[in-house]
């Protein structure tokens, strides 16, 4: 059984594909689970409305740090009420972002914080987004109460020296399908520093497609290809080869790991 540790199947550009091959995912993989992560309150209602359809969506809400700046007056309590109504809900996607445009890192800062004490006051897993950002994340976590339950850096693209102290501070990091491009290949080493234990895999679909050459599942036009959510078994495969070892076996370290972070399958 596969475990996608962090998608977006809510997203708008899936929605033919949700029509067709939503159902035959769980089977075909086959999927155990999948982490469906909102990133703005108008997305959050479609990320429940996966999880009340399909038992093995395991829903997560969060404000992306892209979507700060539209952020109701009332965000925070929407969340809280929404993570209320799904106690097996995680909660992200949140972080960090200095690549994209005109971002505003002290607004940012305050809604990672508001969420992540949220997440420790509900007892939630975190799923945290981190671009350009590394030494101001872990800035922000140092005198931070975090997750009992840990976090996931998901996509991780950090350097490699500070692996070691995210996994002190309860951190699991994920390798998307992208990371099977020839250029990612100082990231897919990366993932060799990383505790077995602390492994996971994603597709971060739509967004985050592997290379043409790994991709079974093309989906959307070739100008702008989407990521299909079959394609995390080119994640667990690449994770595989990155360290040396049998799918089959990977695919139980994968397992337990995604369970401790997250919950026991709904």
């Amino acid at each position: 059984m596969f475990y996608d540790a962090h998608n977006h199947l809510q997203d708008a550009r899936l929605a033919e594909w949700r029509t067709q091959g939503l159902a035959a995912l769980a089977t075909d993989l086959p999927l155990a689970e999948a982490v469906v992560n909102g990133c703005t309150e108008a997305d959050w209602p479609g990320v429940a409305a996966l999880a009340q359809a399909h038992a093995w969506v395991r829903p997560s809400f969060g404000l992306h740090p892209w979507y700060v700046a539209a952020r109701g007056a009332g965000w925070l309590a929407t969340l809280e009420h929404w993570l209320h109504i799904f106690p097996e809900a995680a909660v992200g996607e949140i972080g960090l972002d200095r690549w994209v445009e005109n971002h505003d890192v002290p607004t940012q800062v305050a809604c990672f914080h508001a969420q992540l004490a949220l997440a420790v006051k509900l007892e939630r897993p975190a799923t945290i987004h981190c671009l350009r950002a590394w030494g101001l994340l872990e800035e922000s976590l140092r005198n931070q109460p975090l997750p009992a339950r840990g976090f996931l850096l998901h996509s991780y693209s950090g350097p490699v020296e500070m692996v070691p102290g995210w996994v002190k501070k309860g951190a699991y990091f994920s390798l998307s399908p992208a990371f099977g491009q020839a250029r990612k290949a100082a990231q897919r080493a990366t993932f060799q520093a990383v505790p077995l234990d602390r492994l996971l895999a994603e597709t971060d679909a739509p967004d985050m497609p592997p290379p043409p050459e790994l991709n079974d599942h093309p989906l959307g036009p070739a100008t702008a290809p989407l990521n299909h959510p079959a394609n995390l078994r080119v994640s667990y495969t690449l994770l595989a080869e990155i360290r040396g070892m049998p799918l089959a076996e990977l695919i139980g370290h994968i397992e337990a790991n995604h369970r401790r972070l997250f919950g026991q399958p709904r």
